[in-house]
């Protein structure tokens, strides 16, 4: 396997990958969040505010999944496979409901009557909630692993990949998504639906610090490899800590009403979540439950080093290119927002 800077190429593009899903969870995060709200904004104007807080930047945000899929595909392939082999089920559901949300966005203000905009409303909203769980449900797996034999297929029950625990990370993950949202949104409106959007955070945050503390207790009891490399390497200690100062500032900026710093400490609690995950599971990407001598890791679920090479250097080139232009999206869409015309 070939290496740049010392680093061999799968470990490049395992970086690579997580760099991208965790601007995917940060970005469209808080795209879910607001949609998790929505049915619980009863005003029209409310929830025409809510959408156009997103709608010029909910499609870019996912461009960031996009790419974060392809290039788990070509990076990792083996990986790719068996995660859709194990998940088929939350993987069409997840398909489905990016569907429906983005036709419910586009939809509809197309119409004025009172039943079509409600009945996109509930497809928003209830598709947008249920991205978040079953993000969480994905992620819940992975970290605790799936059932695979000597040739790395899938040989567990078609149902297992709703265990307690992933679904208690899906919970945790909607939670975080939902006070992602309601940060996102105190930065974008003003008025009554401000202070209303207030209250959302200070309940998002309850439900957030409440569903990660059992997820956290749970993972310290029940399942020791999550926890390994960091209980064994004290400096990587600094590391949790990062998480818990940056949860703790999210109330504190929000009681001022400081919106911006609150929303960078949220994303800053989401990023330092997902590089635990990153510490915690490198080499391995899938434990295999069923025999722990055929886990699939950065070195044999790699593509050839060929392959990853010349993806490496696309990487280089593409990825500051899709950061530039979403910078330049928010930076022209920054501020609160106004209705006209032209929106949602």
């Amino acid at each position: 396997m070939g290496t740049f800077i010392g680093i061999e190429y799968s470990t490049w593009w395992f970086l690579i990958v997580g760099a991208l899903f965790s601007g995917y969870a940060i970005l469209d995060g808080f795209d879910l969040g607001a949609g998790a709200w929505h049915l619980f904004l009863k005003k029209e104007e409310s929830r025409r505010i809510a959408l156009n807080a997103i709608g010029p930047v909910w499609d870019g945000n996912e461009v960031w999944l996009v790419i974060g899929g392809g290039a788990l595909f070509a990076g990792f392939p083996v990986v790719y496979a068996n995660m859709f082999s194990a998940m088929y089920i939350p993987f069409m559901l997840f398909l489905a409901a990016l569907i429906f949300r983005a036709v419910a966005i586009e939809f509809r203000s197309k119409e004025e009557m009172a039943w079509w905009r409600t009945m996109w409303d509930v497809s928003y909203s209830v598709s947008s909630i249920l991205l978040a769980l079953l993000l969480g449900i994905v992620l819940g797996n992975i970290l605790i692993g799936i059932p695979l034999d000597e040739n790395k297929q899938f040989t567990g029950h078609w149902l297992s990949f709703l265990n307690p625990y992933a679904i208690m990370v899906g919970v945790t993950t909607l939670a975080a998504f939902m006070m992602h949202g309601a940060i996102y949104l105190g930065m974008k409106t003003k008025g009554k639906l401000y202070a209303q959007i207030y209250q959302f955070l200070k309940r998002a945050i309850i439900f957030f610090i409440v569903s990660f503390a059992l997820v956290t207790v749970y993972t310290l009891i029940y399942i020791p490899h999550l926890t390994d490399k960091i209980s064994r390497n004290q400096w990587m200690f600094i590391i949790p800590v990062i998480v818990f100062l940056a949860i703790a500032n999210i109330p504190r900026l929000a009681t001022k009403k400081k919106f911006l710093q609150a929303f960078l400490f949220s994303s800053l609690t989401l990023a330092m979540l997902l590089v635990i995950v990153a510490i915690e599971l490198y080499p391995t990407i899938i434990y295999n439950t069923a025999d722990p001598a055929h886990h699939i890791t950065v070195s044999n679920a790699a593509s050839s080093s060929k392959s990853l090479k010349i993806m490496l250097i696309m990487a280089a080139i593409g990825i500051p290119l899709i950061a530039t232009y979403t910078y330049f999206v928010y930076k022209t869409f920054w501020g609160k927002v106004e209705l006209d015309e032209h929106s949602y």
